[in-house]
């Protein structure tokens, strides 16, 4: 790395380093990534064998969320801003069934790559996508608390996968800026081997 690139970048701290990228705390990664990874699943397995969520009824229960949520846009302090509240009105009602199927199968995705440690800040980024667009609609529950540790195992995501398959999953892929040994001979010759 040059002076010049040097400068312009503002050095990590060690506590941060230490929390976020030192393999020391895969342990305690782990355990956060673990218990995220079961609130996703168990969320989509209850989802799973629901007909209002797939299958016949495929919908009604997407459908009832949101309307229930456009109730709460009224009053001195809605729970539900205009804009979103629009959106779940104008996009989510009528493509329910789509929404059902998108929140099922994200929230078991979700739940198992995180379990697996499988792409662990891809996950992590997804999860905490979905809890904020729950926190939208105006409810909390659990949201809060599983949004926190979304963004928190994004900030690790160097290490949170690493007691798990990212330890050698980022290795063989890569990670942005840096091909992994699966990609860099494409990269160095264009034909998928190694240049000499």
């Amino acid at each position: 790395m040059s002076a010049e690139a040097r400068g312009s970048q503002i050095p990590e701290p060690n506590v941060t380093r230490f929390l976020f990228a030192d393999t020391r705390m895969a342990p305690v990664w782990l355990v956060v990534r673990l218990y995220l990874g079961a609130l996703w699943l168990l969320a989509g397995w209850g989802k799973l064998f629901d007909p209002a969520w797939v299958g016949g009824a495929a919908g009604a229960a997407v459908k009832g969320f949101a309307q229930g949520a456009l109730q709460q846009t009224g009053g001195e302090h809605p729970q539900v801003t205009g804009w979103y509240a629009s959106f779940l009105e104008n996009v989510v009602i009528p493509n329910a069934a789509v929404f059902s199927y998108l929140v099922t199968f994200g929230e078991l995705l979700v739940g198992l790559a995180l379990i697996l440690g499988l792409l662990t800040g891809i996950a992590a980024f997804f999860g905490g996508f979905m809890n904020a667009s729950f926190l939208f609609a105006g409810t909390a529950g659990a949201n809060p608390l599983m949004f926190i540790l979304a963004i928190l195992i994004m900030m690790a995501w160097r290490v949170a996968g690493y007691w798990g398959l990212d330890r050698w999953a980022l290795p063989l892929i890569g990670v942005p800026g840096a091909p992994g040994t699966l990609f860099r001979g494409r990269r160095a010759g264009g034909t998928g081997e190694a240049s000499a």
